[in-house]
């Protein structure tokens, strides 16, 4: 997986984090809305039934192809495009995994017609945040906002310290 693209890719425990949060039913159909590396649609895909992997870059496309190929999944079908175009026409959803996306209020807007189910918008952006939570509520799906620190041990002279990662918002929402 290509690490190099900009935002990506989701830090391993907030990838867990979210994966628990959208409660993936065997065999579901699932979307991953700026797929970046690819790290979330590979996890999902061995749950769902269908993946729906969507990124406009063509760079992170290629990436989230590869990474499927390299996992040997199948049921991902990666879509370069943009995300309110590409959504509107791929039928029901039962989750939804938003990394990034440029137009996130239109975004979550067709998700919740879309999705029966859960959707998680992954934050990194204080900005992101109060527009994901002001978007779900005013659509009448805003769940909680799981804030997420980690850490990982580094070695520092005779030592260890904690080296922290950036902070992380998860903001769920439910469609009923």
């Amino acid at each position: 997986m290509d690490k190099g693209l900009r935002g990506g890719p989701t830090q391993d425990e907030v990838a867990a984090v979210a994966l628990w949060h959208l409660r993936l039913a065997p065999g579901c159909a699932f979307a991953d809305v700026g797929c970046g590396t690819g790290k979330i649609a590979v996890a999902a895909s061995r749950t769902a039934g269908r993946v729906v992997a969507i990124d406009r870059r063509p760079e992170a496309a290629a990436c989230t192809r590869a990474a499927a190929e390299t996992a040997g999944v199948e049921n991902i079908e990666t879509v370069c495009g943009e995300a309110v175009e590409v959504l509107e026409g791929c039928g029901p959803l039962d989750a939804a995994f938003v990394g990034g996306s440029r137009d996130l209020e239109r975004v979550l807007d067709v998700l919740a017609g879309k999705v029966h189910g859960r959707v998680v918008v992954d934050c990194v952006l204080l900005e992101t945040l109060h527009q994901a939570v002001e978007t779900m509520q005013n659509l009448g799906i805003f769940k909680e906002v799981i804030s997420l620190q980690v850490a990982h041990s580094h070695p520092l002279g005779q030592g260890m310290m904690m080296r922290p990662a950036n902070p992380v918002w998860l903001v769920v929402g439910e469609v009923a």
